[in-house]
């Protein structure tokens, strides 16, 4: 292993909670379940790939993409649920400073993500399945969780090549802005039938991390305009909360999901780090505490009151939680990140299987078969984030 450099994150850390004892319970359950992933969902075929569930489904069909899914009857998992990994391995090293982190993102993590890179249809991105298997969708909400954390990168280790990848997949996520509906970025690149908050608000989220590695002002301007136009057009106004997405007629779909409205939360908490201007901290505040009150729900375990995130994707609820770290790096006040540390502890007693992997149900209600990569890669985010702020 080459000798790593520790870096002072102060300034790169985007939650500023830095944990400097790796044998924190939340790192070790962090670094553990990351284990979990190599030993149960590393690829035969490929040591670099991860496989979409275990064990193997032969009957799995992803319902999350737009045209044929080729994951069915193969292994190796979707680029969604990769990057989820991913994610979770930039939470450890910026929450660690560990050398192991970053060593295993340069040999492993980052090269299995190359898998999945598609430079023969400009602008270069990754696209939904693995390159050689043909052509696949390529999908803007993909990519710019890649950007997201390829900027992470570049604001922890100041290596430029995290930034000039990160630079590479904005070019093609703003690509997928145009002036119908007077703006927004589209969900897909191959069926641009709507303008989806997945898409724009980790957007702003993108676009400010890289303001900050960059201080280019044609970032910061994204940011905001981003942020307005996703703030006009699919915000609740009676709850703070975002709806899902709206179509190129005007219709609005009006689900609301945790991680939409968590980035936005981030998005805003960032805007007002960046610029100071108090009307992106109101924003925050509000979404936060609206988002609470939504997505979460009442249960009762051994005669004992518990108040859980409503089941509708883990991951979702961790990406969720990347606003709540962004605000309490700004207003030190930990209610909301003690609500996270409340619903891990929970988890830790009531959804997790035998071999250690946990449930993609955080009420500990539901079971599955087929254990989804992308349930576990959440994991390794939100208790590598949750290891800086105790």
């Amino acid at each position: 292993m080459k000798k790593f450099v520790l870096i002072v994150l102060s300034l790169a850390m985007p939650f500023l909670c830095i944990a400097t004892n790796v044998s924190n319970s939340y790192v070790s359950l962090s670094d553990s379940t990351l284990n979990l992933i190599y030993k149960y969902y590393s690829c035969e075929e490929n040591n670099k790939a991860l496989n979409e569930t275990y064990p193997f489904n032969p009957q799995n069909v992803a319902s999350y993409v737009v045209s044929r899914d080729t994951v069915t009857k193969k292994r190796v998992a979707y680029l969604w649920p990769t990057s989820g990994v991913f994610s979770g391995v930039v939470a450890l090293l910026s929450n660690t400073n560990d050398a192991r982190y970053k060593a295993l993102l340069d040999t492993k993590v980052i090269p299995g993500l190359e898998l999945y890179y598609d430079a023969t249809r400009p602008p270069a991105c990754y696209q939904s399945y693995l390159a050689s298997e043909g052509k696949s969708d390529r999908f803007y909400d993909d990519n710019v969780w890649l950007a997201i954390e390829f900027a992470q990168l570049a604001l922890v280790t100041k290596e430029p090549k995290y930034l000039e990848k990160a630079e590479e997949i904005w070019r093609f996520v703003i690509s997928g802005w145009d002036d119908q509906l007077g703006g927004g970025i589209f969900w897909c690149e191959q069926e641009k039938g709507s303008k989806n908050t997945c898409s724009n608000a980790p957007s702003v989220v993108a676009a400010a991390k890289l303001y900050q590695a960059t201080n280019k002002m044609e970032y910061l301007n994204w940011a905001k305009r981003i942020y307005s136009w996703t703030k006009l057009n699919l915000q609740d106004k009676s709850d703070y909360l975002f709806y899902d997405n709206i179509s190129l007629k005007g219709r609005v779909a009006k689900r609301k999901y945790a991680y939409n409205s968590g980035q936005m939360l981030q998005g805003a908490a960032l805007l007002y780090k960046i610029t100071g201007e108090k009307a992106y901290l109101a924003d925050a505040k509000q979404i936060a505490k609206s988002s609470i009150q939504y997505f979460t729900v009442g249960i009762k375990r051994n005669d004992k009151s518990y108040r859980v995130f409503k089941e509708q994707g883990a991951w979702f609820v961790t990406v969720l939680s990347r606003g709540y770290f962004e605000l309490y790096a700004i207003d030190k006040d930990p209610q909301y990140i003690n609500f996270f540390k409340s619903n891990m502890d929970y988890l830790r007693k009531y959804a997790r299987y035998d071999n250690g992997l946990f449930y993609g149900d955080w009420s500990g209600n539901k079971t599955d078969a087929f254990k989804w990569l992308l349930d576990q890669g959440c994991i390794v985010e939100l208790a590598a984030n949750l290891s800086g702020c105790n």
